[in-house]
C-alpha cells in the first residue's frame, strides 16, 4: 500500500473535530510548518510503537525522538524509513534520556506496564507511578517548557504525580500538563454512532471527569448530531464507554490491552496540541487538566488549545439528571486517585 493510498483511506475515515486529516499533505504546501520536536517516552511498547508510526505520518512533526529502556533503536530504524517529513532518532537507557528530551515541544508518555486480567488499577499504580515520577524529573530538567501528554495509567493519579514533581522543581505550568482522555471520547463517538445509526465522522461527544471506570462520564445529552435514544440506551452506552478498556483486555484474553486504539487517540490529541502551538484557532479537545470546573483540583472537560497549551477550560454545560448523578458519584473516587498521586510523590 503506497503512502497516497494510506493517506486517502485515513482521510476518508477521519472525523470532523478530532481528525486524522493531518495525514494528508493538503494545506501544508504553501507555507512550511514550524519546526517541532515530539518525543515519545515508552516508544518500544505496545502503545509506543503504533503511536510512533502515527506521529511519523504527521507533517507537523519535524523531529521525532523515540525513547525506551530497550528496543528503541530497532523501532526508530523501522519508522525512519517512512518517507515523511520528520527525522527520527532512537534512544535507549537512562543515560540517553536527557538527549531524547532536549528541545522537545511535546512529550508523549505511554511508558509503563499495561493492565492485565485480574490486575486492579491499584496494582497498576504501584508499578507505573515510579516510572512516571522519574520521567517527570527528567522532563523538568531537560525540557521544562514542553507540553506533556500523559497516557500512562492510571491517568487520574499520574497527572497529579507529574504536577507535584514539576512543582518541586519550580517548573510547573498547569497549562502544559495534560492527561490524555481522548480514547474515552473516541469510544463514546464510536458507540454512539453505532446505536444512533449516524455517520461516525459527523459525531461529537464530550467526555468529562477522569479516565477510569465510573470517573469517565460521557455527556450523551450534548452529543451531535442529536439522536432520539432511550434512557436505557444512554445508560448502556455510558457503561460501555466506562468499561471500554476492560472489554479490550478480556477480548485479548490476557495477551494485551487497548494499544492500537490508544495509540490512535494519543496521536489525535498530540496533533491537536501541535495545531494549538502553531496558532491554529479554535482547537478544542477533552483533557484531564488542572481545573476549577468542580471542587476537584484536576478534572477532564473540553479545553481550548493554543500557543501556551491550555488557553481556556470550558465548563460542563447543561447536564441531565442521569449525568448529574454520574458527576456526583465519580467525585469521591477521582478525589482519592488524585490524592494518591500527590501522596506518592511526597511519600517518596
Amino acid at each position: 500500500m503506497n503512502t497516497t493510498m494510506l493517506r486517502s483511506i485515513l482521510k476518508r475515515s477521519s472525523s470532523t473535530s478530532s481528525t486524522v486529516s493531518y495525514l494528508t499533505s493538503r494545506g501544508f504546501s504553501s507555507a512550511p510548518a514550524p519546526e517541532r520536536k515530539v518525543t515519545v517516552l515508552g516508544a518500544a511498547g505496545g502503545i509506543g510503537q503504533p503511536l510512533s508510526l502515527l506521529m511519523k505520518l504527521n507533517p507537523l512533526v519535524s523531529s521525532l525522538s523515540l525513547y525506551d529502556i530497550a528496543g528503541t533503536p530497532g523501532v526508530a530504524a523501522d519508522v525512519s524509513h517512512i518517507n515523511t517529513r520528520s527525522e527520527v532518532k532512537g534512544y535507549a537507557g537512562e543515560d540517553q534520556l536527557g538527549q531524547a528530551l532536549e528541545g522537545s515541544d511535546i512529550v508523549i508518555i505511554p511508558a509503563g506496564v499495561p493492565r492485565k486480567p485480574g490486575m486492579t488499577r491499584d496494582d497498576l499504580f504501584k508499578i507505573n507511578a515510579g516510572i512516571v515520577k522519574s520521567l517527570s524529573e527528567a522532563i523538568a530538567k531537560y525540557c521544562p517548557n514542553a507540553l506533556v501528554n500523559m497516557i500512562s495509567n492510571p491517568v487520574n493519579s499520574t497527572v497529579p504525580i507529574a504536577a507535584e514533581v514539576f512543582k518541586s522543581k519550580g517548573v510547573y505550568d498547569e497549562r502544559r500538563l495534560f492527561g490524555v482522555t481522548t480514547l474515552d471520547v473516541v469510544r463514546a463517538k464510536t458507540f454512539y454512532a453505532g446505536k444512533a445509526k449516524v455517520n461516525v465522522a459527523d459525531v461529537n461527544v464530550p467526555v468529562v471527569g477522569g479516565h477510569a471506570g465510573i470517573t469517565i462520564l460521557p455527556l450523551f445529552s450534548q452529543a451531535s448530531p442529536k439522536a432520539n435514544l432511550s434512557d436505557e440506551e444512554i445508560i448502556a452506552l455510558t457503561k460501555r464507554t466506562q468499561d471500554g478498556g476492560t472489554e479490550v483486555v478480556e477480548a485479548k484474553a490476557g495477551k494485551g490491552s487497548a494499544t492500537l486504539s490508544m495509540a490512535y487517540a494519543g496521536a489525535i490529541f498530540a496533533d491537536a496540541c501541535l495545531k494549538g502551538l502553531n496558532g491554529v484557532p479554535d482547537v478544542i479537545e477533552c483533557s484531564f487538566v488542572q481545573s476549577s470546573v468542580t471542587e476537584l483540583p484536576f478534572f477532564a472537560s473540553k479545553v481550548r488549545l493554543g500557543k501556551n497549551g491550555v488557553e481556556e477550560v470550558f465548563g460542563l454545560g447543561p447536564l441531565t439528571d442521569f449525568e448529574q448523578q454520574g458527576l456526583e458519584a465519580l467525585k469521591a473516587e477521582l478525589k482519592s486517585s488524585i490524592e494518591k498521586g500527590v501522596a506518592f510523590v511526597h511519600g517518596n
